[in-house]
């Protein structure tokens, strides 16, 4: 386990200095899941919410949502996207949609935490255009998929074992 590094030696939180680091290409996905009911599901894929398309409207605020992250998360590094894609997928059975966020730049820092901001927004997005047909929704799942580049490597999540 690696220490703490947005803390200095006196504990005081602090912004992690990357500038003596080489730039180099990295990417990282990740991925969450929102839960709706039948009723709910049918009006997202029939286009019938009363705030619009929820895909479209969801995709570009996931995009934007990833280019804000560090607006947002106090010691994140502001990061020049290169790539920032949503993606969807509906499990109708389930009443399951999935979310996956890829985003990629070439820089000092990974973009994990845009990643998994473009999904939380796009998740968050989802609810809030919704809510009016169901407010049962509940989101799961947010994880980090993989990322590649960086001093650290690649890493890939690997579902537990049962």
């Amino acid at each position: 386990m690696g220490e703490f590094s947005h803390f200095d030696d006196q504990g005081n939180a602090r912004m992690v200095d990357v500038s003596g680091k080489a730039d180099t290409e990295r990417t990282a996905v990740a991925r969450g899941s929102i839960f709706l009911s039948k009723e709910a599901m049918e009006a997202v894929l029939g286009r019938k919410v009363k705030k619009g398309d929820v895909f479209t409207v969801a995709q570009v605020a996931g995009i934007m949502g990833a280019k804000k992250c560090s607006e947002l998360i106090p010691l994140c590094h502001i990061l020049p996207l290169q790539s920032a894609k949503v993606s969807f997928q509906v499990s109708e059975e389930e009443g399951r949609i999935t979310v996956e966020c890829l985003c990629k730049t070439a820089g000092k820092t990974g973009v994990e935490m845009e990643a998994l901001t473009g999904v939380s927004v796009t998740l968050l997005t989802i609810y809030d255009m919704c809510k009016a047909i169901d407010k049962r929704m509940h989101m799961e799942g947010i994880h980090l998929v993989e990322k590649q580049g960086g001093k650290s490597g690649a890493f890939y999540y690997e579902e537990e074992k049962k």
